[in-house]
């Protein structure tokens, strides 16, 4: 309310939707963000869209954002968990579990604490794509 030109605070509150369990309304701050400020952080944006169509189990409009994000920012784990359980979900396990490999060359915590998703349904989502893409017991 304060700024509402401030492309950083969209793309924040739009996190902060996402954990609460509105993914569609984190897409609308998303892209409000990339609106106001098209060149920058666009690999975290598009994290954000592709993790929220995951929630919103649309998982076929998740891969090419999550894909993008992943290339955007090769170091940064979570695009590659919600890709690898995306693809999980989609049953491309064989996919999953080649994005889990890129993902351990750069973290060994492939299943992360998922608490501060405050919805259920999408932290367990998440967790048993991970899971299976791993090689864990679900």
């Amino acid at each position: 309310m304060l700024n509402p030109n401030y492309a950083r605070g969209w793309n924040i509150s739009g996190v902060l939707r996402l954990w609460a369990g509105l993914p569609d309304v984190a897409i609308g701050h998303a892209e409000t963000s990339l609106r106001l400020s098209p060149r920058a952080d666009v690999g975290a944006a598009l994290t954000l869209i592709g993790a929220s169509h995951f929630y919103a189990r649309r998982f076929d409009e998740a891969v090419p954002r999550l894909r993008v994000a992943v290339e955007e920012y090769p170091g940064f784990p979570q695009p590659y968990r919600v890709l690898a359980a995306c693809y999980t979900h989609l049953g491309r396990l064989d996919d999953a579990r080649a994005i889990v490999e890129r993902l351990r060359a750069i973290t060994p915590v492939v299943v992360p604490d998922a608490d501060y998703m405050r919805n259920s349904e999408h932290r367990q989502l998440l967790l048993s794509g991970l899971r299976l893409a791993a090689g864990e017991e679900t």
